[in-house]
């Protein structure tokens, strides 16, 4: 089955229409497939939906238009700091972009120069600004139980195009493993998460693959994401995620069909 639940568009920071993307989704054979348009944040107006109701509108639009040839499902990528109404879709995915200091939010992801003034922030203590991250990101996972995690460890995105801070940093590892640990056993999904890869930043997925090993450790559900921007990158890297999710020891992932998360097997 190939799928993917992570799929932005025109409708915020993505390069394709809805339709575009369904259509090559047909094409390659996928069997279901769902959009996760940034959610509103009224403090950013850069990245996110500003036309939430089209968006609806359209995304339901596809799903009778091409009912016969895929399933579409309605999601959207709810930020930390701004809830949407939940009832709106099928779907949310949870993800922490910015950090909150002094009033002022500081995106993590949008590019690495924003990213230096969250270092900047913290006074360069990567010990400091990982806790930050991890505590506020966490405490919201367990608050809102969104059905799947983003991208968990974001704030590493950069770790491979300039300083390496993090992922050479054992006081790091000793946060974020400390916090995964706090979220492993809540029910949600966590994605494997291909989209910093096929944008050239990383070339291995989040969540890092210490952290997978303690989801698996603690039975945690996963699923392939690809964090998409351009309808080429829809299943971007998911064979080589795969094979790392069998070498740490899975040996099952999750995927949304018939309207439930469904458990399919990686073997």
């Amino acid at each position: 089955m190939i799928t993917n639940f992570h799929t932005h568009s025109t409708f915020c920071d993505g390069k394709n229409t809805p339709e575009e993307t369904v259509l090559y989704a047909i094409d390659n054979g996928f069997c279901s497939i769902g959009f996760s348009g940034h959610g509103y944040t009224d403090f950013d107006l850069r990245y996110c939906m500003k036309q939430t109701d089209e968006y609806i509108k359209e995304i339901n639009r596809l799903k009778e238009k091409y009912k016969d040839k895929i399933q579409i499902y309605l999601g959207v990528e709810e930020d930390a700091f701004c809830y949407v109404n939940r009832d709106d879709f099928d779907y949310i995915i949870g993800s922490s972009h910015y950090f909150l200091k002094d009033g002022k939010y500081y995106p993590i992801d949008s590019n690495y120069d924003y990213f230096k003034e969250c270092l900047k922030v913290f006074d360069y203590d990567i010990e400091k600004l990982s806790n930050a991250y991890y505590e506020t990101f966490c405490a919201y996972i367990l608050k809102r139980k969104p059905d799947i995690v983003g991208h968990f460890d974001l704030i590493t995105k950069f770790d491979e195009i300039d300083v390496t801070r993090f992922l050479n940093n054992e006081k790091y590892f000793e946060i974020a493993e400390k916090y995964i640990k706090s979220v492993a056993n809540t029910d949600v999904v966590f994605e494997i998460n291909t989209g910093a890869i096929s944008r050239g930043f990383r070339k291995n997925p989040y969540p890092h693959e210490r952290l997978l090993k303690i989801l698996k450790e603690n039975g945690s559900k996963v699923i392939l994401a690809s964090d998409c921007h351009d309808k080429e990158n829809l299943c971007y890297g998911f064979s080589d995620a795969k094979i790392l999710l069998r070498d740490i020891g899975f040996d099952s992932i999750y995927t949304i069909y018939d309207n439930s998360f469904k458990k399919i097997s990686i073997k």
